[in-house]
């Protein structure tokens, strides 16, 4: 136990990777999930279809193999295209080689998201507030986004907590987060049970956080709702 104590301030800058990562993650998927919604509920069918074939394809594929390729394929394309102008090769990091393949998974889960929290909000309210005269923009401000965001508040929390989770998997191509620490200090002082233990009570931390935090804004969101009723 006095090792777990000493090695203590590594694990916890190891513990701030994660969450660094899995906000990052989190802030490319949520993009990727908007965008990808858009396209899924758009009138072209090239849209629909792109979007179709992301969703499924990487939701098929486990996120190990998706971030080996990003990593080493993603590097080797870059540096390629990069060669092919005149420019010196770069390295991608493990971190962001993380975000990127993370972010791109849970993209697709937040597609599908998005895209059943939009078809959640009755019709007759969007033809409402288009009979009312209202702007595209304040339709979404006003009417589409808070019950968008109520409905899709549970998927998208439960999607965080499984990314969370994922940013574990990183470590395999050599980041230095909680994970990759715990793996490290475990093999120096022989005592891996120890600092895994440490690994799990770190996550459990965030998911508990995390699962309170998500529980406050679903409440409000459903006070909001029954105020505006």
């Amino acid at each position: 136990m006095e090792h777990l104590v000493t090695y203590l301030p590594l694990l916890a800058r190891g513990w701030l990777v994660t969450i660094s990562l899995a906000v990052l993650a989190l802030v490319l998927a949520t993009v990727l999930g908007a965008l990808g919604a858009a396209g899924r509920l758009s009138a072209s069918p090239i849209a629909r279809g792109a979007v179709f074939l992301y969703s499924t394809i990487i939701r098929g594929v486990p996120d190990l193999v998706l971030l080996l390729l990003v990593y080493f394929g993603g590097q080797r394309l870059i540096n390629t295209i990069l060669g092919a102008i005149g420019v010196e090769p770069v390295d991608l990091s493990p971190f962001l080689a993380g975000v990127l393949a993370i972010g791109f998974i849970y993209g697709a889960y937040l597609t599908e998201t998005f895209r059943g929290a939009f078809l959640a909000v009755p019709r007759g309210q969007i033809e409402a507030a288009s009979a009312l005269g209202l702007h595209r923009w304040r339709l979404l401000r006003h009417v589409l986004m808070p019950q968008i965001i109520r409905a899709a508040l549970p998927g998208y929390g439960n999607t965080w907590q499984v990314l969370v989770k994922s940013t574990a998997v990183v470590s395999v191509i050599g980041l230095q987060d909680l994970v990759g620490y715990a793996n490290d200090a475990g093999k120096t002082t022989r005592e891996p049970f120890v600092f895994f233990v440490a690994v799990l009570a770190g996550y459990l931390f965030i998911t508990w956080a995390s699962t309170r935090i998500l529980a406050m804004l679903e409440r409000r969101a459903e006070r909001g709702y029954a105020d505006a009723r």
